[in-house]
Order: structure tokens, then C-alpha cells, then sequence
């Protein structure tokens, strides 16, 4: 049975979810697609994994670079979802990558000639594990802050906050560069 347990953050607050040991969820309030894997009979109750997040959050926050692998997670999805998020595990702390990027990488894993970054830009916002699987590393190809299901002032601020060279980057809405 899936557990749940919420604790805050600088974004504000964090739901985590958890099974059989692992981490199979962290969103952030108010998150696109927030909790879209739990089942509905997920009940709140604290477990060792949640205490070792919540220590694994706040050295993130503190300004210190953890280890993904620090922690067992298990996120829900499709073959390829969980492709995309393993590729996303590889993304160096303070670095970018593009969806196109992305989704050529994705191709040659799966041995295919291409892949649409359409759809890894799909399983890009159905990440389950904000922050920690970091999707908010992936900007658009013309450097655009598009698809964080967390928001795009977010996505900024934990890009700030890794050290990410903003220069080229840009928001979408108002297209500045920032």
C-alpha cells in the first residue's frame, strides 16, 4: 500500500509517496499531474524512506549536491517513461539539456533511427519524483523554460539554485531572455 507523508520546502510544500521501501512519488502543491500515480486508498504514515528524502532535500537545499542514487526510488510508468526518467537521473547538477537532446538519446537506447520530442516531453511532466529525478533540467530547443508541471518559476528557481548558465534561456510567456 502506498504511504504518504508531506514536508516543506523553500517551493513550499512536498507531498512523498512510498512503497515497499522505495520513493515512488515527490510533488510539489499545486503540481500539474500532482499524485496522478497514486492509487486512492494511499494512507499518511511516516517510513524510513521518507526520513531519508527529507535529509536527502535538505542538503539539496542547503546548496549541496546529493547523489540520485543516494536514495531507492520506483517510480510508476511505462517502459519508455521510465527510459526517459533514467535519462534524466544523468543530467548533471547545474546543467541543461533540450527535449530534442532528450529524445535522441532515447532513440539510440531503444535502437530506433528517432524519437519524437513530443513524446519524451510527455514522459518528461509525468515525472513522479520532482526534484530529485530532475526534470526541471530540460529547456526547450530555442532555450525556452517550457514543461515544468511544477511551474516555470520554479523550474527557474531550482535552476538558479544549481548554479544553470541562464544566459540563452528564456520564458516563454514573456520570451526575455533572463
Amino acid at each position: 500500500m502506498i504511504r504518504l507523508a508531506c514536508c516543506d520546502s523553500p517551493l513550499g510544500r512536498l507531498t512523498l509517496a512510498g512503497e515497499d521501501g522505495a520513493l515512488t512519488g515527490l510533488w510539489l502543491e499545486g503540481q500539474k499531474y500532482f499524485g496522478a500515480t497514486l492509487p486512492g486508498d494511499a494512507v499518511e504514515e511516516d517510513l524510513p524512506v521518507f526520513r531519508e528524502a527529507r535529509r536527502w532535500l535538505d542538503r539539496y537545499f542547503a546548496g549541496e549536491r546529493p547523489a540520485i542514487g543516494e536514495l531507492p526510488l520506483a517510480p510508476a510508468g511505462s517502459s519508455f517513461r521510465r527510459l526517459v526518467w533514467e535519462l534524466l537521473r544523468e543530467i548533471p547538477y547545474g546543467e541543461v539539456i533540450t527535449y530534442g537532446a532528450l529524445a535522441r538519446e532515447a532513440a539510440r537506447r531503444m535502437g530506433r533511427e528517432s524519437m519524437s520530442a513530443q513524446a519524451v516531453g510527455g514522459a518528461v511532466a509525468h515525472n513522479p519524483i520532482s526534484i530529485i529525478i530532475p526534470c526541471h533540467r530540460v529547456v526547450g530547443a530555442d532555450g525556452s523554460l517550457t514543461g515544468y508541471a511544477g511551474g516555470v518559476r520554479r523550474k527557474l528557481w531550482l535552476l538558479r539554485h544549481e548554479g544553470a548558465e541562464l544566459s540563452g534561456l528564456t520564458v516563454p510567456t514573456r520570451g526575455t531572455a533572463l
